[in-house]
């Protein structure tokens, strides 16, 4: 028991350090070594034993009512996103030593691909892992890492132009943290999701940081401000859509409002697009007129 993972101890002791006696409304008295509340502060708030409650952070009870979990939601300042992701956490029955089957490869519907390409729009479609599976030529030039094979979230924590892309981008960077592990959810001893976390784990602070704090955000709609290094500043929608048939993928597009400076812009990225295009598509060799013989001229009659 000792030996396997905790995920509902680990997630409720992290969000347990986020919390002040004052947000909780119990004063404050000494010396205080943990940052956030107590065990035993916790369990009187949310009725019930304080014994009880460490054997669910340590593991040696797995089976807490959902009541018992709401109670601590509440104590712990959850909101719903955060509440439904405790409540998966103490559904989930600890996982036996087993061979577990190789993870399906996450492709995209034909019609999906087919979409892309008519949409007007800077589009891609996403994996469970944040992976880009698809994108379409406006989304890549929104950002050259909207591209198939990159990760969005090594390429927002490892690479400093994407970085540079979001004006605000530790606060871009702690929502995409929260959205994957919403994402995730408590299928975490996938490998793919051991290899990645622990990639950036190690090579990047802020990630580490973020991840210990056991955030959890579903990925919605929400406005986008990006500083694009040839049109400047763009606010744009973002819109994620679920794909029929297609588990833990999802159809991201972004859209400006009507008539705004953004929608400007945009158009102005799409018509640098098409006249590359367009260049690209002009052929290099000599026009038939260059192929014409060049006759000599003609004679005069005093030659």
């Amino acid at each position: 028991m000792a030996d396997e993972p905790n995920p509902l101890g680990e997630y409720v002791r992290a969000r347990r350090e986020l919390v002040t006696p004052e947000q909780a409304g119990i004063p404050a008295f000494g010396v205080r070594r943990v940052p956030g509340l107590r065990r035993e502060e916790v369990a009187m708030l949310a009725g019930i034993s304080a014994d009880y409650y460490l054997r669910l952070e340590q593991g040696r009870d797995r089976n807490p009512s959902v009541q018992v979990l709401e109670s601590i939601a509440r104590v712990l300042r959850l909101d719903d996103d955060a509440t439904a992701h405790l409540l998966r956490l103490g559904a989930a029955k600890p996982r036996r030593h087993r061979a577990r089957p190789r993870p399906r490869k996450e492709t995209v519907p034909p019609g999906i691909t087919k979409l892309l390409t008519t949409l007007p729009l800077p589009a891609l479609v996403e994996g469970r892992y944040f992976d880009v599976l698809a994108a379409n030529t406006l989304a890549t030039a929104l950002s050259p890492r909207f591209t198939p094979g990159a990760n969005r979230l090594r390429s927002l924590f490892l690479d400093p132009a994407e970085q540079a892309l979001y004006p605000y981008w530790e606060s871009a960077a702690g929502g995409m943290v929260a959205g994957f592990r919403e994402s995730v959810g408590t299928d975490t001893d996938d490998p793919r999701f051991i290899e990645l976390v622990g990639e950036l784990s190690l090579a990047s602070p802020l990630f580490s940081r973020l991840w210990a704090r056991h955030d959890v955000q579903a990925c919605e709609a929400a406005p986008k401000h990006l500083a694009h290094p040839q049109v400047g500043g763009l606010q744009l929608n973002r819109e994620r859509l679920s794909i029929d048939g297609a588990p833990g993928r999802t159809l991201v597009i972004y859209h400006p409002d009507p008539g705004t400076d953004a929608a400007d812009k945009l158009a102005l990225l799409a018509s640098a697009i098409q006249r590359s295009a367009t260049a690209e598509a002009r052929p290099t060799g000599p026009t038939p007129r260059q192929h014409r013989a060049v006759r000599p001229p003609a004679r005069s009659s005093s030659d």
